[in-house]
């Protein structure tokens, strides 16, 4: 299918949602039945245009964009900025992820609506990030990049401030009280915003800088990571962009001490808000690290690495004590997010090919697993009425079934072996005691590997911890003449996609490293030879 490979087929995927959207905004509101449906065939095509991409996709050359449009194929002539688009072996496996997540999400909302009730519109935001999220990691245009970062900010903004937590909280410092909704979407806003400022500086610099090497100017990544390699970028302009580029993605991830924003977003934003966040919309900061920051400033990744790798760790342990703290068992999760990410970025910082690969399975392994449990989070939320854990106790004899599978997505967060998260954690700490030679911190990587394998421990107490309090003993008094639904049909098909991906890929890791081993190979022996 030429017409696939010559980059339809990817443009269907990135856009089909979008249009999917236009055409749920077109059916009556009064026609719900007929909103759910044409959402969910919407996704349903793209996440198939995704299998066959896979299906398709040439690993034995996962080191080059595949199915891509044409590296000259013109967008906006006047800045020389170009639709190019494209996909190896590391996002593949995130386009996939993109693609799943969005179905799953649709399946699960099909009767579990948050007030005030509006399906179409939420289905219409749910199907504009999906495009946001999968052009992100598709492009290769510093602008067309931007621009789909950008795309995601407005509908979970909307989807948090409408949708969210009308519990009233407390502005620090000024003490306004103010409902949690409102605060964690302006909160979110704001952070993410402040973040792309910094990110676009950076890529206005590599723009303007490039035509001294290049007789002209481009944002196109590869043009930009080739002359990057050669050393074209260097001294204090290296060092600013770098520094502007580590804020953007570093808010995204996010890193800690850029992490304020993610308790409260994920603590207020409807279920399926929090499972997209958690699952897809974290991995943007990430992956932007590897495919530009590394790639194009290789001499100051390099420079960086003992800072990223040192709050990295920080935000293992960090992530891991404050769950320890939480009652709420929402916020609990959304603090685990800083720490897993934490292990995804010093995989990252090492910038060796064990310890790429790592961060990309624990991206994968962490939106399954962290999707779980927000869609597991919310929906006892939606039964109890109330996320405090010490009114939760008891849920293996209230709703068993439910019950297992919270105990099960704990297992695989806390890192498992034999569930996918392991492998991430694990091959994380392993790449930190062999990182890149030119990096020469071997002995601080060797402090914290320990440190972070530490962290492990930690997780492993604070999923007990949050297990003991909801799913054991006795229920209370005030549950004792509520009888509640188990997981019914919707759920399960929401959540068993999931369950079989974690096991699936814990088993058989290479249904990641198949797609991405050639690909990290091949792009740090690009950014630093050998």
């Amino acid at each position: 299918m030429d017409w696939f490979e010559n980059g339809w087929g990817l443009s269907l995927i990135v856009f089909l949602p979008v249009v999917g959207a236009l055409a749920v905004l077109a059916i009556p509101k009064a026609k719900e039945s007929l909103v759910k449906w044409t959402a969910l065939a919407f996704s349903l095509v793209t996440l198939a245009l995704a299998i066959a991409l896979a299906v398709q996709f040439d690993y034995s050359a996962a080191d080059t964009y595949q199915f891509g449009t044409a590296m000259d194929t013109s967008w906006i002539s006047a800045i020389n900025a170009h639709f190019h688009i494209g996909v190896d072996g590391i996002s593949l496996p995130m386009v996939l992820l993109a693609a799943f997540i969005t179905v799953l999400v649709i399946i699960y909302s099909w009767n579990h609506w948050p007030e005030p009730h509006n399906p179409k519109l939420l289905l219409a935001f749910v199907l504009i990030l999906a495009t946001g999220m999968t052009g992100t990691f598709v492009a290769l245009d510093l602008v067309l990049f931007f621009v789909f970062f950008e795309v995601v900010l407005l509908p979970m903004y909307f989807m948090i401030g409408i949708w969210g937590d009308r519990g009233i909280t407390e502005v620090p410092v000024v003490r306004w009280k103010i409902e949690m909704r409102l605060y964690a979407s302006l909160k979110f806003f704001v952070f993410t915003l402040f973040g792309s400022a910094f990110m676009l500086l950076g890529f206005l610099a590599l723009y303007f800088r490039s035509e001294e090497m290049l007789g002209y100017r481009s944002f196109s990544m590869i043009e930009l990571s080739e002359i990057g390699a050669a050393g074209a970028f260097t001294g204090t302009f290296a060092f600013l962009v770098f520094a502007g580029l580590f804020v953007g993605f570093a808010v995204k991830v996010p890193m800690w001490p850029f992490h304020t924003w993610l308790p409260d977003a994920h603590t207020a934003a409807p279920t399926i808000g929090s499972v997209i966040l958690a699952a897809v919309l974290l991995k943007l900061g990430t992956y932007a690290f590897i495919r530009i920051a590394i790639p194009i400033l290789p001499d100051q990744a390099v420079a960086w690495a003992p800072f990223i790798g040192v709050l990295a760790v920080i935000g293992i342990i960090y992530g891991s004590l404050a769950c320890l703290a939480q009652t709420d068992v929402k916020r609990l999760i959304a603090y685990s997010s800083v720490g897993h990410m934490g292990f995804v970025m010093l995989g990252i910082a090492t910038m060796t090919e064990i310890g790429i690969n790592a961060a990309i399975i624990g991206m994968v392994a962490h939106g399954l697993i962290t999707g779980l449990l927000f869609f597991i989070a919310g929906s006892m939320a939606h039964r109890y009425h109330t996320r405090d854990m010490g009114r939760l106790g008891g849920n293996m004899i209230l709703m068993p079934k439910m019950g297992l599978l919270l105990g099960f997505a704990a297992m695989a967060s806390l890192g498992l072996p034999s569930l996918a998260g392991f492998w991430g954690e694990f091959m994380s700490l392993m790449a930190s005691f062999s990182p890149l030679e030119a990096i020469q911190a071997t002995s601080l990587f060797r402090v914290l590997m320990v440190i972070g394998a530490i962290g492990t421990v930690l997780t492993a107490g604070y999923m007990l911890y949050m297990l003991r309090n909801v799913n054991f003993g006795e229920p209370s008094e005030e549950w004792a003449d509520h009888e509640f639904e188990d997981v019914d049909s919707f759920e399960w098909l929401a959540w068993a996609p999931l369950v079989i991906g974690t096991i699936a890929i814990g088993i058989f890791p290479k249904i990641v490293f198949g797609a991405t081993n050639d690909a990290v190979g091949g792009l740090l022996q690009k950014a630093f030879g050998g």
